[in-house]
């Protein structure tokens, strides 16, 4: 069994205009000053980091990880989850995506799609420079609009879908498999693959390409009340990232799992700092160890009532705590009788091999 690295921050939520979340450094001084030993990094901010130089100039990432190395941080993970929303995007949220490409893309869906399948090969290759094995992203979608069955859907037309999402990513994870990095999807509501059932369609799509894995995060689970404990039964094999966030699902007589169009706040289903909603984490860590997860466990803060810092701040102890340091022994080698095959056969009360 495996020891899980962490805690880990993902910096997305905390990037910022004033200091001290504005430069890596000195966001990583902070992290630090919290307990964290990790940082998952966006590669779409420029304050924090330069994509295009990471996967041009080893250099340049090697002096990224003198500089986290010396307030005791490593990269966990390089996050493409901005630039994996545009390989795939239906037309009905071609408005609201337009903002995550750069100015020069906006407004023409197939030079955006260009952009970000070319950022995730950069990202393959800088993952590559900073000896990493997993990066986080999202998979885009062409058919959450039509995750109710409503109307009617053809005959065919979401095995098209997923057979098109196969096509635009397959030349990614071959590009990730040249660099030796597992491609993690978190599945999230609003991506094609926002569940086992959904991650199942992708894989026979794309041949059960050794690279295509997840990011596990619960609180996506728990809002579409999925047993979130079986599902790193059925899937831990492909588990190779892990966000570490909390929410809670009270549904009501006025709405449930698809929230009204409300806000946060009102919704039944809420994402909320780590200790303060109803995933069992004990139970999370246990099978992240008895199934050999080989990664990091990495903050995720999103909570529409708790401060951020005071999130962050509770949020390292909350995974330093629960982070179990494996046994190298059985708990009952203390009365072992040892054992040859002899010995075994007398116990059975057969005859001597």
């Amino acid at each position: 069994m495996k020891t899980l690295k962490g805690p880990g921050i993902f910096l997305a939520q905390y990037a910022g205009d004033t200091a001290p979340f504005n430069t890596l450094p000195d966001i990583a001084r902070w992290a630090a000053s919290l307990g964290f030993v990790g940082v998952q990094i966006p590669t779409n901010d420029r304050r924090l980091f330069d994509l295009e130089q990471a996967a041009a100039s080893k250099g340049y990432c090697d002096d990224i990880a003198g500089m986290l190395a010396d307030h005791g941080l490593e990269v966990t993970e390089l996050s493409t989850h901005l630039q994996g929303q545009l390989v795939a995007s239906h037309p009905a949220f071609d408005c609201l995506f337009d903002g995550f490409a750069p100015a020069a893309q906006r407004g023409d869906v197939k030079a955006r799609q260009a952009w970000a399948v070319d950022q995730l090969k950069l990202a393959a290759t800088a993952s590559r420079h900073f000896g990493l094995t997993a990066h986080a992203t999202f998979s885009g979608a062409l058919a959450w609009h039509l995750f109710y069955p409503w109307p009617q859907r053809p005959a065919g037309l979401v095995d098209e879908a997923f057979a098109e999402l196969g096509r635009r990513w397959r030349p990614i994870l071959d590009a990730f498999d040249d660099a030796g990095v597992d491609v993690c999807y978190e599945l999230h509501p609003g991506e094609d693959l926002h569940d086992g059932a959904t991650f199942e369609r992708f894989l026979d799509a794309v041949d059960h390409h050794p690279r295509a894995n997840i990011l596990y995060d619960p609180s996506h689970m728990i809002l579409q009340q999925m047993d979130y404990l079986q599902f790193i039964d059925n899937y831990h094999e492909r588990i190779r990232a892990f966000h570490v966030k909390d929410a809670e699902f009270r549904p009501n007589g006025r709405s449930g799992v698809y929230g009204g169009y409300q806000n946060w706040i009102d919704r039944p289903g809420r994402f909320r700092s780590l200790g303060d909603g109803q995933i069992d984490f004990g139970a999370i860590f246990s099978k992240m160890a008895q199934y050999d997860y080989p990664g990091w466990a990495v903050l995720e803060w999103e909570c529409c009532i708790k401060d951020a810092q005071q999130g962050a701040k509770e949020g390292a102890i909350f995974i330093r705590d629960h982070i179990i340091k494996v046994t190298e022994r059985a708990f009952d080698d203390f009365v072992s009788t040892g054992s040859d095959r002899a010995f075994n056969r007398a116990i059975l009360g057969l005859d001597p091999a």
